[in-house]
């Protein structure tokens, strides 16, 4: 048997190791924005996410952030959602062999930007967060 064949997908566990690990890297430029907000991994979004997003397949999102502001105190105000970053793996991961940057990379670029465009970041604003967090 090849090495090749010995190859699994990592699973919705080993996503959330990396999406964590990668939270951590990201604390210097995004502290103040991510503290205590969880991330859950799911292996799609739910068919209620797809309607609200307007999403055509279940592979159209990859991750998505929900819940009470980044920008505010109020996060647990009662009446308000928590906040939570959702990752989604097997979009992920179609996304990651479609593209070829490694995983990390990929889980990374989308925390960035469910974040960014959450606190209204400019497009400039997370590449330069992105580069500054080398692979």
């Amino acid at each position: 048997m090849t090495d090749v064949a010995k190859l699994t997908a990592p699973s919705l566990d080993d996503l959330a190791a990396i999406a964590e690990a990668e939270l951590k890297r990201l604390r210097p430029a995004l502290g103040r924005y991510i503290d205590g907000v969880p991330i859950q991994v799911a292996e799609f979004p739910d068919d209620e996410v797809l309607q609200e997003m307007g999403c055509e397949t279940p592979f159209d999102l990859l991750g998505l952030y929900t819940g009470g502001s980044f920008l505010t105190e109020q996060r647990g105000e009662t009446g308000t959602m928590p906040a939570m970053i959702f990752l989604y793996r097997r979009p992920l991961l179609d996304y990651w062999c479609e593209n070829g940057d490694s995983l990390r990379h990929v889980v990374r670029h989308v925390l960035i930007h469910e974040i960014g465009h959450h606190v209204g970041l400019s497009d400039d604003d997370m590449d330069r967060i992105e580069a500054s967090v080398p692979d």
